[in-house]
């Protein structure tokens, strides 16, 4: 009795989802926070979409469930990752294109967001196919039926809303909002058309039956007003719109034959056939435009039956008044069939395959909260080092204690003789020097990787732009350069951070040289050490030495509480990610600062209290040790000469040693840490490259078909998409510049992890810095909040990442104990 439309599916192309999905899962989660391996996962999402996005094609019910799943991943994906960080081309073609070559209207985005769009476009697609096979006899079937239409009709009127906005750029046709609400108002009142089979089948009164056919010829009206739009024109199937305006004529037609049963129920004779006699031209006037004479035509028999058993009636027994159609009362409407909103989740089954990823608010939470919480704990650390080194310099300026400990005038100190041992056990001078000279290799290692970094963004503007030049305005796609903005900073900033580098390294050596030959001179065997020192008088004993001993165990306690202190800054931690999950579970929301501020003041306000103490001990320490000591040179006259000299020169060659050591281990850190964020940034930028090449191949691909051959027969004339150059072009909004990453939203140097909210991309903070303290630091690194508070070193640790190798770049990767060969200068 009822044909029905089923709209056509967009049709995907196959794409590697599983090595991009596993680079931004790595390079997004920490791996000490997420420790789980999603290979399988991954590999499990990869198969459901080459399922489900096939399946859809089968048109079956089962078919929905299987899309259902895949459309729910999308959904919990998107929630877990920021969207344009997974740089996967995905194409989709016109559901309508029908050219002979297959369909070449297709538009090419690299975000989940288009691919979820696209999947729930499929979906509406298919309900309406499933929905239209169904048996009107069954009413199971017509429950089906009306439940799959609303479902559909509220799926395309979403993204009517919401296309525009997601995808910031012109859509292929079909998905379009003059095309979208067309397709709702279609589905809709297919599903009031089925509500009026279903009330015909469970024999429902005839004025029920009449109201809600006379609703369904109204949505067909509608619908039919969107379809006839000169846009449209040769766009549609070619049956669609004849159908859509029979059936309107068709349900006015029912809506008259069962209210016509109402008169006569009423024995209004006359109303009744002035009723059916509407009803009948109004069904032959639906055949005529379907072209279809048998549309409704049991219920044209139905019609013209009861209308000649009437008129006989009439004509012999009644003689009524027959009057005119327009003066009769309007039939009424009975609104049933509705918009369904998108149900979350659509499976009815649905297992979250990354179940462990945070939401996105948690994770950018959490990362904030580290760099907040590491940026105190630099602060604090640097305080203690800073003061501890005051008082070394002190110290050593004043030879103490080895003044105290020199009581013969010729043995070495044994004060001394630790301290040389020290030094030997770490490996003598020959440690350092070797540490020192793996910092070249290192600092090229990273200068290569940034280099050829900035190569592949130059390499895909060139190729960029000699395109646009030679296709002039036909090449519609954002140029580079609007797109590149960020990204080029974020390497000038990693620039920056590499030539501050240098500069450290050049401080370091410059320490080095100045305390060379005392380090060497400690690095000697203790036999040999009493040979460089010269004699000098013997110490006395004295209450001013005693006094001076007593404040040297004062100086090794101060010392060991901060060595404590220090151990404490870097272990002590809490679980912010319980506090995070509940207060988005409570709120929707993420008072990040303040729960940050709250925390870090409870975890680390005893410690900080504790510095705070150690600093006023140590001023009135010192100022007790010089007092003292003044007292014990005045008693030791004559002790003073070479020998004291060269035992302040060693004191301060062993605080050096120390300082050395620990700046080039921190160092060596800083540059394989910084290898692997680069490595990071080279697998961003070669995803954005290749998603660009994947475009680039596409619009040459419409591009040079087009000169061969004329444009689609059926092209619709919507948009301006509809040129003789459809093409999948990333046109942006020329009012805020659209980046492939995000930018960092905290005001600090930003990172290749994402844009401006003034773009449709999300904000995204990247995984903290670690929780040691690296004391080479004036310059913020690009993931650092608020910079670091200057000390006495040139560094800043950079965070940590998951060292990754980029499956698209052509630059080698070297782990951190092999060495790339040398290119250019070597900075030293």
């Amino acid at each position: 009795m009822a044909e029905l439309i089923a709209v056509p599916l967009k049709k995907p192309s196959d794409v590697d989802v599983i090595k991009p999905l596993t680079n931004v899962i790595k390079s997004t989660y920490n791996s000490s926070t997420n420790p789980k391996d999603y290979s399988d996962a991954i590999t499990e999402f990869s198969k459901l979409r080459n399922n489900a996005l096939w399946r859809a094609f089968e048109k079956y019910e089962s078919s929905l469930e299987v899309i259902y799943s895949y459309y729910d991943q999308l959904c919990a994906l998107e929630g877990k990752i920021p969207i344009h960080e997974l740089q996967i081309p995905f194409k989709w073609k016109d559901a309508f294109d029908r050219t002979i070559f297959g369909g070449k209207l297709s538009l090419t985005i690299s975000t989940l967001t288009y691919e979820k769009l696209c999947v729930l476009f499929n979906i509406a697609a298919l309900q309406s196919s499933v929905a239209s096979t169904q048996s009107l006899d069954s009413d199971e079937s017509l429950k089906l039926a009306a439940k799959l239409f609303q479902q559909s009709a509220g799926i395309y009127n979403y993204l009517k809303g919401n296309v525009m906005l997601a995808i910031q750029q012109e859509p292929t046709p079909d998905m379009s909002p003059d095309t979208l609400a067309a397709l709702s108002a279609l589905m809709l009142a297919q599903a009031q058309e089925i509500f009026v089979h279903k009330a015909i089948h469970d024999s429902m009164k005839d004025l029920v039956i009449a109201k809600l056919a006379s609703q369904a010829e109204e949505l067909y009206a509608d619908a039919l007003k969107l379809f006839q739009k000169e846009i449209f024109r040769s766009f549609w199937d070619k049956e669609w719109v004849p159908l859509i305006t029979a059936k309107q004529s068709g349900y006015r037609a029912m809506a008259e034959l069962y209210q016509s049963s109402v008169c006569k129920a009423n024995k209004l004779i006359g109303q009744e056939i002035a009723r059916l006699e509407y009803a009948v031209d109004l069904f032959k006037a639906a055949q005529s435009r379907s072209n279809k004479t048998n549309l409704f035509e049991e219920y044209a028999n139905k019609a013209q039956r009861r209308l000649n058993e009437v008129k006989k009636d009439n004509d012999f027994i009644y003689h009524e008044r027959i009057p005119d159609i327009k003066n009769l009362e309007s039939i009424g409407k009975a609104i049933i069939a509705k918009l369904l909103p998108i149900n979350n989740p659509m499976s009815s089954n649905f297992k979250d395959l990354f179940d462990n990823l945070l939401p996105v608010g948690v994770h950018q939470a959490l990362s904030s909260y580290e760099v907040r919480r590491t940026e105190l704990v630099n602060t604090e650390i640097s305080k203690l080092r800073e003061m501890t080194q005051v008082l070394n310099t002190v110290l050593a300026s004043l030879n103490l204690p080895a003044a105290i400990e020199d009581k013969s005038g010729t043995e070495v100190p044994q004060s001394l003789i630790e301290k040389a041992v020290f030094i030997r056990n770490a490996g003598g001078i020959q440690a350092l020097e070797t540490s020192m000279n793996e910092l070249p290799d290192l600092l090229q290692r990273n200068r290569d990787i940034l280099d050829e970094t900035i190569k592949m963004l130059d390499e895909e503007r060139d190729s960029d732009n000699q395109l646009r030049e030679q296709f002039k305005e036909k090449w519609t796609r954002t140029p580079s350069d609007k797109l590149t903005e960020q990204l080029r900073s974020n390497a000038g900033k990693y620039r920056l951070i590499i030539d501050n580098a240098i500069t450290a390294d050049k401080t370091v050596r410059e320490k080095f040289n100045n305390n060379k030959e005392g380090m060497e001179i400690l690095s000697l065997a203790e036999n040999q050490l009493s040979t460089v020192i010269p004699s000098g008088s013997a110490v006395q004993e004295s209450r001013a030495v005693q006094n001076l001993r007593n404040l040297m165990e004062e100086v090794e306690t101060l010392k060991a509480e901060r060595d404590v202190i220090e151990s404490e800054l870097k272990s002590t931690s809490f679980d912010m990610k319980s506090s995070f999950l509940s207060a988005l579970a409570k709120d929707g929301a993420i008072d990040e600062p303040n729960l940050s501020v709250e925390n870090i003041g409870k975890i680390y306000g005893p410690l900080t209290s504790q510095i705070r103490d150690s600093s006023v001990r140590q001023d009135n320490l010192i100022s007790n040790i010089q007092s003292a000591h003044s007292e014990f040179t005045r008693e030791q006259s004559g002790s003073g000469s070479s020998r004291e000299t060269m035992l302040c020169k060693l004191a301060s060659a062993y605080d050096a040693f120390k300082e050395l050591k620990n700046n080039l281990q921190e160092g060596a850190k800083f540059y394989n840490d910084l290898t692997q964020v680069l490595v990071v940034f080279q697998n961003k930028i070669s995803d954005f490259c290749f998603a660009r090449k994947t475009e680039k191949e596409e619009l040459m691909k419409d591009l040079t078909t087009n000169l061969s051959h004329a444009g689609p027969a059926s092209a619709p004339t919507i948009p301006s998409h509809h040129s003789s150059a459809p093409s999948p072009s990333n046109q942006t909004d020329s009012s805020a510049p659209q980046l492939p990453y995000p930018t960092q939203y905290t005001g600090a140097m930003p990172v290749p992890y994402g844009a401006s909210p003034a773009t449709p991309y999300p904000t995204y903070v990247p995984p903290p810095m670690p929780n040691t303290y690296n004391p080479y630091a004036t310059m913020p690194y690009p993931m650092q909040q608020g910079g670091y508070t200057p000390g006495s070193y040139p560094y800043q640790q950079p965070p940590q990442q998951t060292y990754q190798h980029n499956p698209y770049a052509t630059f080698p990767r070297y782990p951190p104990g092999q060495q790339p060969p040398q290119q250019g200068q070597n900075p030293w």
